[in-house]
């Protein structure tokens, strides 16, 4: 019998706290930073983070796959299945910035059941799962009601888009029509959204431990979250999230549609 959604939320948000904490353990202690195959970093927080949530995870649903940012896949065949990444903003981390967060959700399929960001440099806790709200530290969380692009603060993770440099003007003209374009990215961006504290956040690439947490948390918030094409999924290798008002907005902008 699958659990209801109260207990996948309960679940997500305990142990994203667990694996942070193990993280924050190495945080501001000068690890040694390795590179992977694409050339991203990774250190022995990493590492260690996603292993105490795997753990976590076996140990209470053993029927359950994992996808790990640093581990692979296991039982790639599982119904459901949870995917973590346990340092979002692996750069940000080595360098002593508290913006990097623990990532953890649980899906079936392509369909997000309950996601948690958790940012133990900074206490801060979201959590959402269907049907159930989403929550920042135990308050009930909603994006922001701006409806016009002049008013709206707006996020990317690198503003000179170098992973993606074809869809650099398309950033750019958007931070142009805003009233502020900032890089507080990595996925502290999406926690600005879903709190209401910024209008729009996007990344031009990502992997699905990146963008799985965040979009029950949006939709739950009340925003929107789509890949860069429009697409309703965290499994189009990119993300745009905004608030309700600007959504439309904001992806045409992005896209060129409605020229």
């Amino acid at each position: 019998m699958a659990e209801p959604a109260a207990v996948l939320l309960e679940a997500v948000e305990e142990v994203a706290r667990r694996a942070g904490a193990v993280a924050l353990r190495h945080f501001g202690r000068g690890v040694t930073v390795e590179s992977k195959n694409d050339g991203s970093p990774v250190t022995i927080a990493d590492r260690a983070a996603e292993q105490s949530a795997r753990e976590w995870i076996a140990a209470r649903f053993p029927q359950d796959g994992i996808l790990g940012e640093e581990m692979g896949e296991s039982d790639p065949g599982a119904t459901r299945r949870w995917i973590i990444d346990p340092i979002d903003g692996t750069k940000t981390f080595v360098r002593g910035v508290p913006m990097w967060g623990t990532l953890v959700a649980v899906c079936e399929g392509n369909d997000v059941l309950a996601g948690a960001a958790f940012f133990p440099a900074l206490g801060e806790m979201l959590a959402a799962a269907k049907g159930c709200g989403c929550w920042w530290n135990g308050v009930r969380a909603h994006v922001s009601a701006v409806d016009d692009m002049t008013k709206a603060t707006v996020l990317t993770t690198d503003e000179e888009f170098r992973v993606c440099v074809s869809r650099r003007d398309s950033w750019r003209k958007l931070s142009a029509s805003a009233a502020m374009g900032r890089s507080w990215g990595d996925c502290y961006g999406y926690l600005l959204v879903a709190t209401g504290r910024a209008e729009v956040m996007v990344d031009p690439i990502l992997a699905p431990w990146d963008a799985a947490a965040f979009e029950p948390a949006i939709t739950e918030a009340g925003g929107v979250f789509t890949d860069w094409d429009g697409a309703a999924t965290a499994f189009g290798g990119s993300a745009v999230a905004t608030n309700a008002a600007l959504a439309k907005a904001a992806r045409e902008c992005l896209t060129g549609a409605g020229r």
